[in-house]
């Protein structure tokens, strides 16, 4: 289907934007903010992670998601695998979650309409707004109870297995977004985005990550990080990866960084002068790399929308 039969394909739950995804020669960049707190140390292009013991500092304790699965499967069925550990993992365990950057991914618990639960990952870009796939926030499932957008996401900042250091928030469904190239021309993985707007400013602790929409010269060189709540390893643990970008497309980005079902909805990021700016949403696997939805203007613009 042409991505033009229905309407614009990035067109928000909402109010609707320019339809262009031109890479611009230009950078456009969202600033981030690392929070209260001190903010990690950056050298170079990766994350400087350092193998410490996790702190105790829980204010709930996290529910039990140890059988959930991945958010993936709702839409894409149990058979498909959306993303992939490509060869030897070197996915690295973080511990020291409750410090930036770390405390910015979010596990997400996920109830759909149908009232099944899964799990995924989101990321804040702002006070009260955390990014995340599509198929995190609408599942398709056309037939079925499970079809729609989902009841509520519980956001759970920096979770470290049963501890929550920044308690959570559950978003109900009228604060979900997304865009019609997903919700209604779907599934379509080269709109395969979304966000939760919550209802208290949590972000302001937290912290940030910026969002950038880069051109193909100017990111192609970059090193990708990535750090989410993958499904294969103990519930609830946030697990990273690093590398360089293997291809971009027009509207994603490809990457051999490891990854496993509930990592959906993962910041794609990278490090520019000691801040972290995201630039695509993971969500798919593959025999030889992951990919992520890439934020090009018309993604950029739809996170400035939610996040104000």
């Amino acid at each position: 289907m042409s991505e033009n039969t229905l309407e614009n394909p990035h067109t928000p739950v909402q109010p609707e934007v320019d339809d262009t995804d031109e890479q611009l020669d230009v950078e456009v960049v969202a600033e981030a903010s690392s929070g209260e707190g001190e903010s990690v140390a950056v050298i170079g292009e990766v994350e400087p992670v350092i193998a410490v013991s996790a702190e105790a500092v829980v204010a709930e304790t996290a529910p039990d998601t140890s059988a959930l699965r991945p958010i993936g499967e709702a839409t894409y069925g149990a058979a498909i695998t959306t993303e992939s550990v490509l060869g030897p993992d070197t996915r690295i365990q973080i511990n020291n979650t409750a410090d930036y950057p770390w405390r910015v991914h979010c596990s997400l618990l996920i109830t759909a309409n149908d009232g099944s639960q899964w799990i995924g990952t989101g990321w804040f870009i702002g006070p009260k707004t955390v990014v995340t796939a599509g198929h995190c926030v609408f599942i398709h499932a056309p037939g079925t109870p499970r079809h729609g957008w989902v009841q509520s996401i519980r956001v759970m900042p920096g979770r470290n297995g049963a501890t929550l250091p920044y308690g959570s928030v559950t978003v109900p469904r009228a604060n979900l977004r997304s865009v019609t190239g997903w919700t209604v021309n779907g599934p379509n993985e080269e709109y395969d985005y979304g966000a939760m707007v919550l209802p208290t400013p949590l972000g302001n602790t937290t912290g940030w990550f910026g969002f950038a929409n880069y051109s193909d010269a100017t990111l192609q060189p970059m090193t990708v990080n990535l750090s989410g709540y993958p499904g294969d390893k103990p519930a609830g643990t946030q697990w990273y990866q690093s590398s360089a970008i293997a291809a971009l497309g027009p509207r994603k980005v490809y990457y051999t960084i490891d990854t496993f079902g509930g990592q959906s909805g993962s910041a794609v990021y990278v490090i520019k002068d000691g801040s972290r700016y995201g630039v695509a949403v993971h969500a798919y696997g593959g025999a030889s790399s992951n990919s992520g939805t890439r934020i090009t203007k018309p993604v950029f613009d739809n996170f400035q929308l939610w996040k104000s």
